[in-house]
């Protein structure tokens, strides 16, 4: 097993997405868990990207079966890690996190508007989900409106990437739907970082 530095370095040098299929295919006597397992732990260790796991999962396992078990991991692992902040939520590091002027203007939004913004924000592949999780489970956001959101927003998101994982070994025989998918990826980087801005900008003049 790999150590966190290791699985770090393979990333930084564009291995990792090779490393998660060489591992989903030598433990496939374990059925789904390998593919459920990977997406899970990305919840606790943001630094690994999900959408590697993701899409490594659709390869090994094909589009429906590799949405399933990224769809069941990663929202299993954001629900879990909302449980244990909002558990955990009154020691030191989490009330130092609380009294963050940023953290409280986002908490309040979230507060005020609960499942939309969760949902949307989950929507998006290219949105801070850990920071999203975590914050969460430090508001007052009912656990109900965030169940939902995650199991609602997560299956867009994980569909959306999955979809282009199974398609990955046709893209160079089809380059008008290898177009196709890296322009829809762009919009949705976009248009995330432009929920976000607005999200910043909205408790921003909640402050003012």
């Amino acid at each position: 097993m790999p150590t966190l530095e290791e699985l770090q370095l393979l990333a930084e040098n564009d291995q990792l997405f090779d490393y998660a299929i060489r591992q989903l295919e030598r433990l496939d006597r374990f059925g789904p868990l390998p593919g459920i397992i990977l997406p899970l732990i990305e919840a606790f260790l943001p630094i690994l990207p999900l959408l590697v796991f993701v899409v490594a999962n659709a390869v090994v396992y094909g589009l429906v079966e590799g949405f399933l078990y990224s769809w069941v991991g990663a929202t299993t692992g954001a629900v879990l890690v909302f449980l244990l902040v909002r558990r955990l939520g009154r020691q030191r590091f989490f009330r130092f996190l609380r009294k963050h002027p940023q953290v409280q203007r986002v908490m309040t939004w979230l507060e005020e508007h609960g499942f939309g913004p969760l949902f949307l924000l989950m929507c998006f592949p290219f949105s801070p989900s850990a920071i999203i999780n975590v914050v969460a489970g430090l508001s007052g956001v009912k656990t109900r409106d965030f169940l939902l959101a995650a199991i609602l927003g997560k299956s867009v998101m994980i569909f959306s990437i999955t979809f282009v994982g199974d398609s990955i070994t046709s893209f160079t025989s089809n380059p008008v739907k290898t177009i196709v998918v890296f322009v829809c990826i762009s919009l949705f980087w976009l248009l995330g970082k432009y929920l976000e801005k607005r999200l910043a900008a909205r408790a921003e003049r909640k402050k003012g």
